[in-house]
């Protein structure tokens, strides 16, 4: 490629020219509509790891815990809306972007930011694919130990199961393809919020309730990393990372479709975040872990809500962490199929449904080898926020949208912009450092392959 060439004409392929693209013919194929990217960021931002707000909050407090948590929400609202607004503006000028990796090269004409951004993805991707099925485990390993408290399966067992569904689930061969499962998820995740809310307010109402100290680590430094690390994990539980590859689902043209589905996914998030949060830290204040249906079941004593609203809970929490799992793996595998599959024969023909079968069972077989050999899913929540999704979620979209529509520098909207930048790039460095501490300080009171998650 010529010097003087700007880098989308000839490394970053625009969809007039893919012909030879299988991760988009196959994997990224557009024909959803608003609903449908609803669905999809649903699934990937509304989760089971909201069950980790009273463990975040606990790091807070209070006040400091509902400003974070309303600020999160009000930032990555407007950093989606950014980000739809720049793919729109490509889409129109007759480059629609299907990939993040893509978008950002293009925009800001620099090859390296296509693989930094690669490079965040699959972390992310692999991070939360590995929490999913971690968690997943552990869903089953409660189920477990209730019917058979001297049961002689271990933790990684349950998680090897896991792994043997979503490796099944994994041959689904399109993002699209997931749109009915990602309905249920939404469904999912309003049945255990619901369940979980009221188990938890039946425990704070009990007789038999838990004392509440909502106090804070003594040490002013310690004080300092929980609050840092705590913001980690609010950032992982709002981010998404892969917004351009959902909406490259939708049919074009995609204006307008994307706002409508992120007003549906706010609008869950409203109503499961909140409500989350508040009922958790409200009755277990510091002594919230990084699983609330873990404190609502102790090991030193009785369970502190009906049996069967804790048992209903797991089990929809457990089969949304398939969804999710799914959802996560579609950026890996959209990179795996465009060098592996051959566009001009059938998705299911014999020359790409092989590899696929390997590629993809190969993937899930990796996220479920290091779930079971390193069991601490909230550092893990907070290594990826802030090491993947505050770049891609808080930074990014900002920067894009200032190269793309060039607010004056004199607006409202060019310094809202920046400070957002200069803000989170302050937190997710301050993030990573004290994510990554625990991560070190947590790494003495495991093995590998155990068969407790660290808390």
């Amino acid at each position: 490629m010529e010097q003087s060439q700007p880098p989308r004409t000839d490394s970053f392929p625009e969809s007039t020219i893919r012909e030879n693209d299988a991760g988009a013919a196959f994997v990224l194929e557009s024909k959803g509509q608003w609903w449908h990217a609803g669905f999809h960021l649903t699934t990937a931002i509304v989760g089971p790891t909201i069950l980790t707000l009273p463990y975040a909050f606990r790091g807070l407090g209070w006040g400091l815990g509902f400003l974070c948590l309303t600020v999160m929400g009000m930032v990555t609202f407007y950093a989606y809306y950014l980000m739809s607004r720049v793919l729109e503006h490509c889409e129109k000028a007759g480059r629609r972007h299907i990939r993040f990796r893509e978008l950002a090269a293009d925009v800001l004409g620099s090859g390296w930011m296509f693989y930094f951004v690669i490079f965040i993805q699959t972390a992310i991707n692999t991070g939360v694919g590995i929490g999913a099925i971690l968690l997943a485990g552990q869903c089953l390993q409660i189920m477990y130990s209730e019917l058979s408290p001297n049961g002689s399966l271990k933790l990684y067992d349950f998680i090897a199961m896991v792994t043997a569904v979503m490796i099944i689930l994994s041959q689904l061969p399109t993002f699209h393809s997931l749109r009915h499962i990602n309905l249920a998820s939404l469904l999912l995740s309003l049945g255990y919020t619901f369940l979980v809310v009221g188990a938890c307010i039946n425990a704070g109402v009990s007789k038999n309730g838990p004392p509440r100290d909502y106090s804070l680590e003594s040490s002013k430094s310690a004080r300092v990393f929980s609050a840092f690390t705590s913001i980690s994990i609010l950032a992982a539980i709002f981010g998404n990372g892969i917004l351009p590859e959902i909406q490259a689902t939708l049919a074009p043209p995609a204006t307008g479709k994307m706002v409508k589905g992120l007003l549906m996914c706010y609008s869950v998030i409203s109503i499961t975040f909140y409500s989350i949060a508040v009922a958790g830290y409200w009755v277990f204040g510091n002594k919230s872990n990084s699983n609330i249906l873990e404190t609502l079941m102790p090991d030193d004593g009785p369970a502190l809500a009906p049996t069967w609203v804790l048992g209903l809970a797991v089990i929809f929490v457990l089969l949304q962490l398939f969804a999710i799992g799914l959802v996560y793996s579609q950026v890996a595998y959209e990179i795996m199929e465009k060098k592996s599959a051959d566009v001009k024969q059938g998705m299911f023909s014999k020359r790409n449904l092989f590899p696929r079968i390997i590629l993809r069972t190969l993937y899930m077989m990796l996220c479920g080898f290091f779930a079971a050999m390193l069991p601490f899913f909230g550092d893990i929540s907070g290594v990826v926020g802030a090491i993947g999704f505050i770049p891609l979620d808080f930074i990014l979209p900002m920067l894009l949208y200032n190269k793309t529509h060039k607010p004056s520098k004199s607006s409202l909207t060019f310094w809202i912009n920046i400070s957002i930048i200069i803000v989170f790039t302050g937190a997710g460095i301050m993030g990573s450092f004290s994510s990554i501490r625990k991560l070190v300080l947590d790494a003495n009171k495991f093995k590998l392959f155990s068969d407790d998650v660290v808390e």
